[in-house]
């Protein structure tokens, strides 16, 4: 005798926005909801299986029998199954049995459960997303903080190996333990956001939460979903924004997951040339099935609302929108204009910018992740691009760390590896990671990829970091580089935090304190970011001091900074280009003693009222070896005043 009654969150428009791909909100109707039929209490089970036979709910309360507990297909063609069983209640294991067209039994994990076991079973937990939140301050204001005139630095992290107990390396700490460490470290760091790599739930640690295989649970090696939300909450109550890592891109063929759900190719594409993904073994979404695009838009839309994300930063766009990507020739398939661009997947991210955008406005962001040069990526909709609100500059980032690696004697013929970003960084609307990616597999750590001895390679670094934070874009520095972790990061275990006993860290580590809080508290850095007014080249070509000179400059238009990077080991005397009636005064020097620089200091040895190059002034300024220095226009009227009486003398 079948113990399910029927039972029903679905109505005709709901099902019909499914089956059209528009319905954005599912998860309020697919997976375990708590419900009451006929007064008695129980759970709804509903999912999405138009090719089985058979679908049973199987769990700890019917020793996980197929024969007990059978859902009823909907009658409209949906593919729906559902039903109500009657006493179950929160922490209920579960899992669908789906008997295929073929006869087989697979053994399903809940798409949209909510939480999953830590355990080889891997079943569902009926589960709850209610939390009493205390973020409302944030939630009504966070427009000013996520909008894209605002200073943006973002702190890239895993969670499971920032920092773990020092009598039990290798325990997780809970999310509530993470948020009493994390949230005053990233508040007196002075970084604006946070950065999770994926907290969605995944069974294989060494992919980092990249296989993710239950795309609405939050992983519960770190708790409940209560407990991720207290940490977003603590966040969020002392300013600091979360971005999520979000994976739309491919899921693992693992056999309780998506992969052949109801026994045919239903998540995934069939063709393997635009369904499998050959370097990382897993399995690329249907993007042209309407229903898989209502699964994945209405996933955004879950991390968003539900735990109040602050964007979301969209993983592998790269490999999405190219149908070639990782594949030789004969691997793959033309678009039916003839080129290799993945048209669903474009307009699937098309319809998820929409979406999310419509819905919350600019009070939150999302950030593609792409290396290639694919057009009009954060340009709108409307127009012909793809949406996003800003992408990571790649680019940047690997001519940046090219350049760097170099010894200091041959920088001279790799001079425009750094200029050259400044020829299309107002193409896009740019973030400027130092990510995860660059300290594994190899590549060795930031502090390692710098040449020369301890002292040049702290003093290379300090310099990188403050062109990062100089250049026009919001800024991404992954965990541990703040004070230049020596070893590659490893995900088993902790941070070397021990490495702030040693001056050079810490100083590293101040440093990227300072930047931090200078980048948020000079207009001129953030204001015109994305806009062609906040840059200037002073001296871009001098090739044989390896000196870079630009400016920074606020939507005032007094408002304007100056950079110079030297990246020799040499002391200069050199001499720059400035406009009539200006005054420098140096405000940072990154071989400062306080950043364990060698104490050198950035003076302004000379100010002349002559024509100098295109300018029609000049100073000459003290550059430090191996150092960024930072000036700022002075506003004091009493100077300038002496100023215009000598001159008239």
């Amino acid at each position: 005798m079948n113990s399910v009654k029927t039972y029903t969150l679905f109505n005709d428009h709901d099902v019909y926005l499914f089956k059209e791909g528009r319905h954005y909100k599912l998860y309020g109707k697919f997976g375990a909801h708590s419900a009451e039929k006929d007064g008695v209490k129980g759970v709804y089970f509903s999912v999405w299986a138009p090719n089985a036979k058979k679908v049973s709910v199987i769990g700890n309360f019917n020793n996980w029998n197929h024969k007990d507990h059978i859902l009823f297909p909907r009658w409209d063609g949906s593919g729906i199954w559902e039903g109500f069983i009657t006493g179950l209640t929160w922490g209920t294991l579960y899992k669908y049995a789906v008997e295929t067209a073929r006869g087989e039994i697979l053994e399903k994990s809940d798409p949209y459960a909510l939480s999953w076991e830590q355990n080889l079973q891997a079943a569902s937990l009926v589960s709850t997303t209610w939390y009493e939140w205390s973020d409302k301050e944030w939630m009504e204001n966070r427009w000013k903080k996520n909008t894209l005139d605002a200073p943006i630095s973002v702190y890239e992290l895993h969670l499971g190996s920032w920092v773990r107990e020092g009598n039990a390396p290798d325990k997780y700490l809970n999310y509530r333990d993470i948020a009493e460490k994390l949230v005053p470290y990233v508040k007196e760091m002075g970084f604006t956001h946070v950065e999770f790599m994926p907290v969605m739930e995944y069974p294989y640690d060494p992919s980092w939460g990249y296989q993710i295989t239950g795309f609405y649970a939050a992983t519960s090696r770190f708790g409940s979903p209560q407990d991720l939300m207290f940490l977003i909450d603590e966040l969020h109550k002392h300013n600091i924004g979360v971005i999520l890592d979000w994976v739309p891109s491919h899921f693992p063929g693992d056999a309780n997951g998506l992969h052949r759900f109801d026994g045919s190719y239903l998540y995934e594409h069939e063709d393997p040339r635009k369904g499998f993904h050959p370097d990382w073994k897993s399995y690329i979404f249907n993007y042209g099935r309407n229903e898989v695009k209502s699964f994945l838009i209405s996933n955004a839309m879950f991390w968003l609302e539900r735990y109040h994300a602050d964007g979301l930063r969209v993983d592998a766009v790269t490999s999405m929108l190219h149908l070639d990507y990782s594949r030789n020739e004969g691997e793959w398939e033309p678009n039916i204009e003839g080129g290799n661009v993945n048209l669903e997947a474009k307009a699937f991210l098309q319809e998820f910018n929409t979406a999310v955008y419509k819905e919350f406005g600019d009070s939150i962001m999302t950030i593609a992740e792409e290396s290639s040069d694919f057009p009009m990526l954060t340009k709108p909709v409307h127009d012909g691009g793809v949406g996003f609100g800003m992408k990571w500059m790649m680019g940047w980032m690997h001519d940046t760390l090219d350049y760097f690696k170099e010894d200091p004697i041959n920088r001279k013929y790799h001079h425009h590896k750094i200029t050259f970003a400044s020829v299309y960084m107002y193409n896009e609307n740019y973030m400027m990671p130092l990510s995860h990616d660059e300290v594994v597999h190899g590549k060795a750590s930031l502090i390692y990829k710098m040449p020369g001895d301890e002292w040049q390679k702290f003093a290379n670094l300090r310099a990188l970091y403050v062109y990062m934070y100089t250049h026009p874009g919001a800024k991404l520095l992954f965990m541990g580089d703040e004070f230049a972790q020596t070893g590659e990061w490893n995900f088993t275990r902790s941070l070397d935090w021990h490495l702030l006993q040693y001056p050079v860290h810490k100083g590293m580590q101040t440093l990227v304190k300072d930047l931090n809080h200078l980048y948020r508290n000079e207009p001129a850095f953030y204001e015109n970011q994305f806009n062609k007014n906040g840059f200037e080249w002073v001296e871009a070509d001098d090739l044989e001091n390896s000196v870079y000179v630009y400016l920074r400059k606020g939507k005032r238009r007094d408002d304007v900074l100056m950079v110079v990077l030297n990246l020799t080991p040499q002391v200069l005397e050199y001499t720059i280009g400035v406009n009539t009636g200006t005054h420098w005064e140096v405000i940072f020097n990154s071989d400062d003693q306080k950043y364990s620089g060698s104490g050198t200091d950035a003076d302004i040895l000379n100010e002349k009222h002559e024509e100098w190059r295109r300018y029609p002034k000049s100073i000459t300024v003290k550059l430090p070896p191996l150092a960024g220095i930072i000036l700022r226009q002075r506003k004091d009227k009493k100077y300038k005043l002496q100023r215009i009486k000598q001159h008239k003398k």
